[in-house]
């Protein structure tokens, strides 16, 4: 069965083709950057066996992008189909499920209408991953989809860990902590526990998904037992231009003093704090880095306050977990940046974790970090979200789904 996955963002597109008949790994990948040039998208495309094509295309619609895009895999340096139409499953990664989408379903009408519902719970993303659904189904309309929810891990938290105290009516409205990144928590968590050879559900992990947006998760008998990001993806650790957690005070301070409206403060804890509003320099960990090791004492103190966050964060889910037996580094900053590993595993001596100094640098494979006496695994492990919602749409839709 071959299936498409399609991992719409706010300023990129993703996918990627499997077919797991013939191996785990996609038989093509693909990206549009809609950043980089103003009116134009870029692309690159990759075959398994190494084959590439980039090209730039003069267009700000979305759907010509994505067309564009999947004319690659038949019409390109590329190739690996001779038809569209051999494509059996389009998956699409949807950031919000809300309380109604607690696991991977196959995208109807009523699905559509519930994606777009949360809109305002997730601004930069659902309207994306909508957008990616209609698209495809102009494209290939008579081809089922599924939408893998990134909230959906996180739907058994218990109700002492996803409820706020606030008035008991928040719970009437749905307002509660459904965490994120949950495609990617799920899958590290598992691949923990088979380079373990343990089962997923006898170990107590955290998993530490560190990119533009950062959240960790709790994982308890192989479920999210708690998480960072909360009832919008702005809630938990620091971030590359979100602020995380803060004192929703100040929040009342800026609107009351300095008569900041709803969508300015929505664009200063969005796009203008984290290491961008610290640093002055970026949002991107690398850059900071760099502005930090050329004496930028305002890069350092963001440095500082990301690893401080993190350990505060962990030490916060110890509590719940009682006890742990692996802790896990995954996305853009957490799969790259050894110094960050190893300042986010200082003297954790009570949980008897020590780090292996001859393993801390970076690897294209998955791997275990800590020493062998080291009580706590610690992995840094790739993150593979386009596989995850890959193997969902095959348990939906199953091997005999074809539309031939």
């Amino acid at each position: 069965m071959k299936i498409l996955v399609l991992n719409a963002g706010s300023s990129s597109h993703k996918a990627a083709l499997f077919d797991f008949s013939v191996g785990q790994e996609p038989l093509w990948r693909s990206q549009l950057d809609w950043t980089h040039r103003a009116g134009a998208v870029e692309l690159e495309a990759e075959a398994a066996d190494g084959r590439e094509h980039q090209a730039t295309l003069e267009t700000q619609d979305k759907t010509e992008g994505i067309r564009w895009m999947l004319d690659t895999l038949v019409d390109s340096p590329v190739q690996i189909l001779q038809d569209l139409s051999e494509i059996q499953a389009i998956g699409h990664r949807v950031v919000h499920g809300g309380r109604d989408y607690q696991q991977s379903t196959q995208i109807t009408p009523a699905v559509k209408e519930a994606i777009k519902q949360l809109f305002p719970l997730a601004p930069s993303h659902n309207p994306a991953n909508l957008q990616g659904i209609e698209a495809m189904e102009a494209i290939l309309p008579l081809v089922s989809q599924v939408a893998v929810f990134d909230t959906a891990f996180h739907s058994q938290m218990p109700a002492a860990a996803s409820t706020y105290p606030g008035p008991y009516d928040w719970v009437k409205q749905g307002i509660q902590r459904y965490g994120f990144h949950g495609i990617s928590h799920r899958y590290v968590a598992q691949r923990a526990a088979e380079l373990m050879h343990r089962d997923l559900a006898d170990l107590k992990i955290i998993t530490c998904h560190l990119g533009n947006g950062c959240s960790l998760a709790a994982v308890r008998n192989g479920v999210s037992a708690d998480t960072t990001m909360g009832f919008t993806p702005l809630d938990g650790l620091m971030m590359g231009s979100r602020s995380g957690s803060v004192d929703p005070g100040i929040v009342i301070y800026l609107a009351r003093h300095d008569h900041l409206s709803a969508d300015e403060l929505d664009t200063l804890l969005n796009k203008a704090s984290g290491l961008k509003g610290i640093s002055g320099v970026s949002n991107d960990m690398r850059q900071v880095r760099e502005a930090a090791d050329s004496g930028s004492d305002r890069a350092q103190l963001a440095y500082d306050m990301f690893i401080h966050s993190l350990r505060r964060n962990i030490g916060a889910m110890l509590g719940n977990l009682g006890g742990l037996d692996a802790l896990v580094f995954t996305a853009g900053i957490g799969e790259n940046s050894p110094d960050i590993w190893q300042a986010t595993c200082q003297n954790w001596d009570f949980l008897e974790l020590s780090l292996n100094e001859e393993t801390l640098h970076r690897s294209k494979t998955d791997q275990d970090i800590a020493t062998l006496e080291s009580q706590v695994r610690v992995f840094v492990i790739h993150t593979h979200e386009e596989w995850a919602i890959a193997q969902d749409c095959l348990k939906i839709l199953g091997e005999d789904s074809s539309h031939h």
